[in-house]
């Protein structure tokens, strides 16, 4: 059996794998902090989001740390998350809880933009949705 390959991260990755498991922490102890204060906080379309953002970005983390060839796939959509956490977060005013995990979320979005490099969305195929729309039902 061969020996394993040692993934070595260079910097760009070791901050991105960083930045992740810091999102991860704060959005977890988010959540807690959002049920606990309660109304607007506590909305369902928040939590689900930060628990998203819990989610996205430890899979990305693990991703980054295994070396997996795909880890610019689950980093541009930890960037998406993180972005929306971000807003959702500053959306809700100004303390220093929510200010401290959408400062969070913006670091992470940063860093695993820069991990995903060339990973685009694709453009809508718009004749192909006229084709689909013309369509009988």
């Amino acid at each position: 059996m061969a020996p394993a390959e040692v993934v070595r991260p260079d910097k760009d990755m070791q901050q991105c794998i960083q930045a992740c498991l810091e999102c991860y922490r704060t959005c977890l102890e988010t959540v807690t902090y959002c049920v606990q204060r309660g109304g607007r906080h506590a909305e369902v379309s928040h939590i689900r989001l930060l628990l998203d953002c819990v989610e996205i970005c430890q899979t990305s983390a693990n991703f980054l740390l295994r070396g997996s060839e795909l880890h610019t796939r689950t980093c541009f959509a930890c960037a998406e998350v993180c972005e929306r956490c971000a807003e959702s977060c500053e959306d809700l005013g100004g303390d220093s809880m929510m200010k401290a995990c959408a400062d969070m979320c913006r670091r992470c979005e940063e860093s695993c933009r820069k991990m995903s490099a060339g990973i685009m969305p694709q453009a809508p195929n718009l004749e192909a949705a006229q084709r689909a729309a013309d369509l009988p039902a």
